[in-house]
């Protein structure tokens, strides 16, 4: 099963490439696949793991600078609404620029997921995110429309404050792995539920492309004075919590009822004997 669907805060909605939305977040289910690490590789029936992204775009006119065709310095991103380091989940991001631009089509290796480019004009972007090798195997697209300009066209435009568009989104990965739960359970990034009392998991075992890349700081990055505050944000991730405990809980009633249903169906004969 593979669906898609958005909870979002902000002006852009993303047409989500995939199966018909279901719900309001984005969902992504891992292939069953076989593997030599069936331990690791085994589901976690009715769990959920949430990651959090902010995406869109910081934009910066040039002021005495600009030209006809250099504007603007802008740059897209993927972040997280905390600024953690999202390369713990996130594996690439590829950015599809305007066909004008030279090479437009832009792979970002390891965070953070962004792209800093010059020009004039407005359009869409198109954004992939390919996810670590634990966590999913189908990318999951995104699309942002690039604002340049302040939404208030008549007022004079300023080289010292930039025009910041961002959406708020959750990716929703269901039943996923002892392996990669196990790894991402203590992460800031990521929501997880808590398991039943006695569960126990395997150990965590690190990716190795995860640990040869430099872990990426969000202080040092400069545009973090202009990100926008989600405040919304813990209040939704709790919510997101709670809502998988109660999916846990109604699927956990569901077999029981099956199972007494079982039984009646077995019982019924013999009493009309």
């Amino acid at each position: 099963m593979h669906s898609l669907s958005t909870k979002k805060h902000g002006p852009d909605q993303p047409d989500i490439v995939g199966p018909t939305p279901k719900s309001q977040r984005s969902k992504m289910v891992k292939s069953t696949e076989d593997g030599e690490k069936k331990n690791l590789n085994k589901r976690l029936k009715d769990v959920e793991i949430s990651v959090p992204i902010v995406y869109g775009n910081i934009a910066f006119w040039l002021g005495k600078k600009a030209s006809e065709y250099q504007s603007h310095k802008w740059t897209v991103y993927v972040r997280s609404p905390t600024n953690e380091d999202l390369g713990v989940v996130i594996k690439r991001a590829v950015f599809q620029l305007h066909s004008s631009f030279n090479n437009p089509t832009r792979v970002v290796e390891s965070p953070p997921f962004e792209l800093s480019e010059a020009g004039w004009g407005e359009f869409e972007i198109a954004i992939t995110l390919y996810f670590q090798s634990d966590v999913c195997d189908k990318p999951l697209n995104l699309y942002h429309h690039l604002k340049l300009y302040p939404e208030d066209e008549s007022g004079p435009m300023s080289a010292k404050k930039p025009v910041v568009v961002e959406s708020y989104d959750e990716i929703v990965f269901s039943e996923p792995s002892e392996g990669f739960f196990a790894r991402v359970q203590n992460h800031p990034a990521v929501i997880v539920p808590r398991l039943p009392a006695g569960f126990s998991l395997p150990p965590p075992v690190p990716l190795e492309d995860v640990n040869e890349k430099k872990r990426f700081d969000s202080k040092d990055n400069p545009l973090n004075q202009w990100f926008k505050n989600f405040s919304e944000a813990d209040e939704l991730l709790q919510l997101a919590a709670a809502r998988q405990q109660v999916q846990a809980h109604i699927a956990k009633l569901r077999r029981q009822i099956s199972v007494i249903d079982g039984q009646h169906q077995q019982l019924k004969p013999t009493s009309d004997q």
